[in-house]
This record gives structure tokens, C-alpha cells and sequence, in this order.
């Protein structure tokens, strides 16, 4: 009997990893040229996918991994939950998978997930490298990254424009009066805190900027008690800054905290800015101003990408973007607290 060509004969021939064979010919992610060197090397050996086999490849376990750096963060929780509302309606599993601090974790983690545990993947990638944009785009299952495209046409994603979202709140805050400016950042190695620092460096250099930057901190991380500690030192330099745009909202958390323990007044006499749009920015006292990226919108735009990829591997990529707003609240004072009701 003829031997019946493989795919790992199709990967040797084609000069490739067999992840990548695999990717080319199901169109989950390989580059066009590897998809016409793959697709060229079948066609020469003759090779036929089994059409089971390649069923139940698609539909090996009814789940989709959620793969984030914190998972306590209430952006990836809110995140979570429209993703899970859109796959959980096609009857699919979410798992939510901690993706470690470090690139290398990272790639550890999405190596193992498609190994078999999965049939698709979400990652929202804090820390970036080669090893694993090429990770993302070898292995065989679909993979949607929130965040910025990491290869041009090669993945799908969804993004947002943080930078410009940091440039709505310094704009927001000149507007209503503040004019001594700190900025509070994550750390500057991950993806949100180049881009934020980004965005607030070209806001406050614009031609026309009416304000003066009188300091700025990185924190540790970009969790509150981060936020407290690199606040401190904001208040504690002069001259005191009458408003902070922190990078996301539990940064700001810290800040509010931080200027209290200095004695200073938010919004009257230092106001704060966060970013997100959490629930907790509804919560606080005084409520916070706060940048939307819409995190609930962009769970469900992966999620639907995800589905689609899964229902057709060969469709063209896509890219969603998502426009920043701000959501003007308490903590700048461009909405007043609402006076006690007298008892009866």
C-alpha cells in the first residue's frame, strides 16, 4: 500500500514546524508566504487532511482560555465576563488563565494551553517579545490578542487608543482650571505604560499646552497599594501638583489615598484622573474621573472574533478598534456631590 502523506511530511517538506504546517493549512495565524509554501508542499506529496481528525481538532474540548496578568484587576474581571457571556452562549467553556509577570511565563503558559487544553485563545499580553509573537503565531489553535496588533494582518485583535485616552483627561483637566500637572504610571517595560506614558508626554507637549508637568512617578505595578507608595513622593516634592493623571483606575485609587494622607483635598484642592472606567470609579468617594477603553466592549469583539475563526479559519484577518471617552465625575470636579437628604 502507497504511504499516505502526513502533516508532518507536509512540514518537513515544506521546510516548517509542524505547528506551523498546521496553522498554515487550517489559516490560524501563518504569514501568506508560509501559507503558499505549505499549501504548495501538500499539493506536491498529495496530502488530504482527515476531515474527522480535523473536526475534532476544532472542537476538541468546548473551551476557550482567557489568558491576562492579573486576573484580581477589575478591568480583566469585567473582561472576562463579556467574553464569557458570548462563548457561554455557543456552549463553550471559559477558562481564565494568570499569564505570570514575565514574557517567558507567558509564552510557558500559551505553549502548554495549545497543547490540547484549548480550542482558542484571548490573550491581553502586558509584556511583549519575539518569542512570543512567534509563539502566538505557530501554535495550532486560534489565538485573538486585546491589546496592539503585535504582526500586521497576521492575528486578529481588538485595541484601543490609551495614548489618545490620556491626552482626553490632560485635556480635561487644563479645561477646568488645573494647571500644575503630575502623571502616575505603571511600569514603562508593558505595553499600557509605554503607551499611556506616551500619550501623556504629547499632550503636555502640544503647541498651545496651557499648563506646566510639575513631576511624575512609576509605580511598581499597577495595582493600588503601588499607587500609594509612588503618589507619596508626588506630594512630597514641590511644588504639590493641584492634579494627577494616573494610568488606570486602582493607580488612582492610591493617589486619592496619598493626597488625603497629605492633607490635601480631592477635588478642591488636588484633582485625579484614572483610566478604565471601572466600577470602582462609580464607587469611590469622591467618585472618579475616569478614561472609558471600553473593556466590556472589547471582551465581546474578541470573543465574536474568536467564534468566527473557529467557525471559518481561513476568513482574512481582522482588527477592532475601540475610541477611548471620558467619563467626567467628582474626583475633577466637573460633577458635584449631591447634598445629603434631610431626614425625616
Amino acid at each position: 500500500m502507497p504511504h499516505r502523506a502526513t502533516l508532518p511530511d507536509v512540514a518537513q517538506h515544506a521546510g516548517v514546524s509542524l505547528a506551523s504546517a498546521s496553522r498554515a493549512l487550517h489559516g490560524t495565524g501563518a504569514s501568506a508566504a508560509m501559507v503558499e509554501r505549505v499549501r504548495a508542499a501538500a499539493t506536491q506529496l498529495g496530502y488530504q487532511p482527515h476531515a474527522t481528525g480535523r473536526s475534532l481538532r476544532l472542537r476538541r474540548t468546548s473551551q476557550i482560555a482567557f489568558a491576562v496578568a492579573d486576573i484580581g484587576n477589575p478591568v480583566y474581571v469585567e473582561m472576562m465576563t463579556a467574553i464569557q457571556a458570548v462563548v457561554g452562549a455557543r456552549g463553550l467553556r471559559l477558562l481564565l488563565a494568570p499569564t505570570g509577570s514575565t514574557s517567558q511565563d507567558t509564552v510557558d503558559l500559551v505553549r502548554g494551553l495549545a497543547a490540547g487544553s484549548v480550542d482558542g485563545l484571548v490573550i491581553s499580553p502586558l509584556r511583549i517579545s519575539d518569542e512570543l509573537v512567534r509563539t502566538l503565531r505557530e501554535i495550532p489553535v486560534p489565538v485573538v490578542v486585546i491589546g496592539r496588533p503585535l504582526v500586521a494582518d497576521a492575528l486578529d485583535s481588538v485595541s484601543t487608543d490609551s495614548a489618545a485616552g490620556v491626552g482626553l483627561a490632560v485635556e480635561h483637566l487644563v479645561a477646568t482650571g488645573r494647571r500644575c500637572l503630575a502623571f502616575l504610571n505603571g511600569p514603562l517595560d508593558t505595553t499600557p505604560g509605554a503607551a499611556r506614558r506616551r500619550g501623556f508626554d504629547e499632550a503636555t507637549g502640544a503647541p498651545g499646552f496651557r499648563a506646566e508637568v510639575v513631576g511624575g512617578a512609576v509605580a511598581a505595578d499597577f495595582t493600588a497599594a503601588a499607587g500609594l507608595e509612588a503618589a507619596r513622593r508626588l506630594f512630597a516634592s514641590r511644588p504639590v501638583p493641584d492634579a494627577v493623571v494616573a494610568a488606570n483606575d486602582l493607580l488612582a485609587v492610591g493617589a486619592m489615598r496619598a493626597a488625603r494622607e497629605a492633607g490635601l483635598r480631592v477635588p478642591e484642592d488636588v484633582a485625579v484622573t484614572g483610566m478604565d472606567d471601572t466600577d470602582l470609579a462609580g464607587l469611590l468617594d469622591p467618585t472618579l474621573t475616569s478614561v472609558s477603553l471600553g473593556t466590556a466592549e472589547r471582551g465581546r469583539a474578541a470573543a465574536r472574533l474568536l467564534l468566527d475563526r473557529l467557525d471559518e479559519p481561513d476568513r482574512v484577518r481582522r482588527s477592532v478598534l475601540v475610541a477611548p471617552r471620558l467619563v467626567a465625575r467628582e474626583s475633577t470636579g466637573a460633577v458635584h456631590r449631591s447634598a445629603p437628604e434631610a431626614a425625616p
